[in-house]
Parts: structure tokens; C-alpha cells; sequence
């Protein structure tokens, strides 16, 4: 479910781009300090673009160097992080726990399962250190698994439901000036999430009876439906993005909100579009 807000590197100049994936590596870096080396492989651009946006708000002390990873082993890239690196690291942490317990649930994989038992420790950590977040995380996919199970015919429903646990991530300050609309926007963006992939798992799912908030639609959704519903929500999303009064980093965040959101979508059509030529 996650992995979608993404920049749009030809949206970015050098300069930019760098600082993107700059962000990128501070948090892998940060989850191997706080969560130890197996908690990057849940890393996702989801968050960094948690990390973009707070910093860009708040513009806190950061910190930055180059080095090489194991990753990148040969070459030595830039990475900068701030407070919320080490916010977003948890969060990342907590909802790769939460997804992995639903993968298993869903499709009994023991992969995944696996998966869950190593964050675990971690997880409880995390929900030490930010209950209210992990919290609302817990209660949400609870009300999400509810909806799953009763096969809930509501496409909003469940959209809604995991974009009130985006809202809950993004209204992390104790800021009663700007949390209203940082919820606002967090819950935007949740539902985009979720409906983007709901539409690149249509298909799929309904060819495996799984459930999925569009299967009551069915094969009559074409693709150009779909588009026209996740351009209704990115449109909103990016409309309270522009309440925000965000100045640095704005353009590597317009890059993800205008474009970037799209190039994991583009893929899925095209090996769609191939597979109906056959």
C-alpha cells in the first residue's frame, strides 16, 4: 500500500534531485541506528516525503555528510536528516508492522508473518515513544480489517478510514495553528494512497476474490475511470497542500503532489495495455 509518493526526477534539477535522495538516505541511515539494519528493508519514499514536508515547515537544525552504504557501496552519496527523520524512522517502523500483520491476515503469507515478529520489539518501542500515533495506527487498520472482512461495498469507507491514519502521522507538533491542516492534508493524501492502489490491484484482486473498495464496480471501471477518480483526490490533496505555508523544499514537494504520484501508476497501465494486446 505504500511506496507511491514519489518525486519526479525529471522534475528536478541536480540540485534538488540531490537533495531528495539526500533525505532518502538520512532516513535509512536513521532506521538502522534506531531499529537496527533489517528495519531498512521497509524503508519507503512515503515517509521521506514526511520528512520534506515537516522540515520545510518547521525548517529545524539538520545535520548532513556523504559516506558509503552497503547499498551504494562504490560511490559516496549525500544524506541529511532532521528531528523528523528520526519521527518519520518510527513511523515507518510501525506501519511496516501493521502492514506485514495485514499481509498475513489477507494472503497467509508466512513471509510476511516472519516479517512482523522481527519488527516486533521495535514496534513496541515506537508505540512507547509515540502511543497517540500508534494508537490511531492500531485503531484504523482495526476498523480497515473490519470493513475487509464484511466486504464493505463503500469505496469511501475504507479510503476514509486509512486517511484519518495519514492525518494522525502528519499532525505530529503540538502546533494548534497548523495541525488542523496538516490533518487535513494527511487524510487527503491517505485516501489517495489507498485508492491508487486499489486501482492498480483491481484486476488482481478480483480474479483471487480478494477484497478490494472498487470490486463492486467491477471490470466496468475502465481505466480511464480510474484515472479521472485519483485525479479528483490528488487535486484535493494538492489544494491543501497549497494552504500550507511551506517555503523550502516546496518544489521538491509540488514534483511529488503534481507528477512524481504518477510514475508508479504509468507502469501498471502499461503491462496492462500489453497484456489486453496479446
Amino acid at each position: 500500500m505504500f511506496g507511491y509518493i514519489v518525486a519526479n526526477p525529471n522534475a528536478l534539477d541536480g540540485a534538488r534531485l540531490e537533495r531528495y535522495r539526500g533525505c532518502y538516505c538520512g532516513l535509512c541511515r536513521a532506521l538502522k541506528e534506531r531499529h537496527g539494519n533489517l528495519s531498512r528493508m521497509s524503508l519507503n519514499y512515503d515517509m521521506a516525503f514526511l520528512v520534506i514536508l515537516l522540515s520545510g515547515m518547521y525548517e529545524p537544525e539538520e545535520q548532513g555528510a556523504e559516506g558509503r552504504c552497503m547499498v551504494h557501496p562504490r560511490r559516496r552519496r549525500s544524506w541529511w536528516r532532521s528531528r523528523f527523520t528520526d519521527y518519520a524512522a518510527d513511523m515507518n517502523v510501525a506501519l511496516a508492522y501493521h502492514n506485514c500483520l495485514d499481509d498475513y491476515r489477507d494472503d497467509k503469507k508466512l513471509l510476511s508473518l516472519a516479517e512482523a515478529r522481527v519488527l516486533e520489539r521495535h514496534y513496541r518501542e515506537v508505540s512507547e515513544r509515540w502511543p497517540v500515533q500508534c494508537a490511531a495506527i492500531e485503531e484504523t487498520m482495526g476498523r480497515l480489517a473490519e470493513l475487509e472482512r464484511s466486504g464493505s461495498p463503500d469505496p469511501d469507507a475504507a479510503a476514509n478510514c486509512f486517511g484519518a491514519l495519514m492525518g494522525e502521522l502528519f499532525a505530529c507538533e503540538p502546533d494548534p495553528v497548523w495541525n488542523p491542516r496538516f490533518r487535513d492534508f494527511g487524510e487527503a493524501l491517505g485516501r489517495f494512497i489507498y485508492m491508487m492502489d486499489a486501482c492498480v490491484d483491481l484486476e488482481k484482486d478480483l480474479k483471487k476474490g480478494s477484497y478490494n473498495p472498487l470490486a463492486s464496480m467491477g471490470k466496468r471501471l475502465t481505466e480511464a475511470e480510474k484515472t479521472g477518480i485519483l485525479k479528483m483526490l490528488i487535486g484535493d490533496c494538492a489544494a491543501k497542500f497549497e494552504l500550507l505555508p511551506v517555503v523550502q523544499d516546496a518544489d521538491i514537494l509540488r514534483s511529488v503532489l503534481y507528477s512524481g504520484v504518477w510514475t508508479r501508476y504509468a507502469p501498471s497501465l502499461k503491462q496492462k495495455k500489453g497484456e489486453s494486446e496479446r
